[in-house]
């Protein structure tokens, strides 16, 4: 049964394959596609407020951190990124993780999500967010160098969390 719960450092031994193969495609995340093992681990591990990781069985398919995305007057608005392990595709697990990291983000007071950076032609992407009722508020016309399809916008997508 999957769960999904706080990561720990013995977990990044598990996420980091997970980081690897995404961060080295290069065509959803603006990391370094030779990002190593260190600098993902401060990246991931250290740099967000929180990480979670979903995991089944004792193996960690799937991962999200969650972190303010502004300080000071914008600190009611947190950032999320989320990691699906390429043999779990297509079983939910973003959906399930994005459901839960707004659960959280209400629960440490914030009032919103916000992605920055979401590449425009990551279509699966946009339509889950969209789905899950993130409204395109930006684009970011040519701002992301796809490794296949040369220049991509990028969009900002935003949803509020108050109830």
């Amino acid at each position: 049964m999957l769960q999904i719960r706080l990561a720990t450092d013995a977990d990044f031994g598990q996420i980091w394959p997970i980081f690897h193969s995404i961060v080295a495609a290069g065509d959803t995340y603006t990391y370094p596609p030779d990002t190593d093992q260190q600098q993902a681990y401060q990246l991931w591990m250290q740099a967000p407020r929180l990480t979670f990781v979903a995991e089944e069985d004792g193996e960690i398919l799937a991962t999200y951190y969650i972190k303010t995305n502004q300080t000071g007057g914008g600190q009611h608005v947190c950032n999320c990124g989320y990691m699906v392990s390429p043999k779990a595709r297509g079983r939910g697990l973003a959906k399930r993780m994005c459901e839960h990291s707004q659960e959280i983000a209400r629960q440490l007071g914030y009032l919103a999500m916000q992605f920055n950076f979401v590449i425009a032609s990551n279509q699966v992407a946009v339509d889950l967010w969209t789905k899950l009722g993130f409204a395109i508020v930006g684009r970011l016309p040519r701002a992301f160098l796809h490794p296949q399809r040369g220049y991509v916008d990028a969009l900002v997508m935003y949803k509020s969390l108050a109830e």
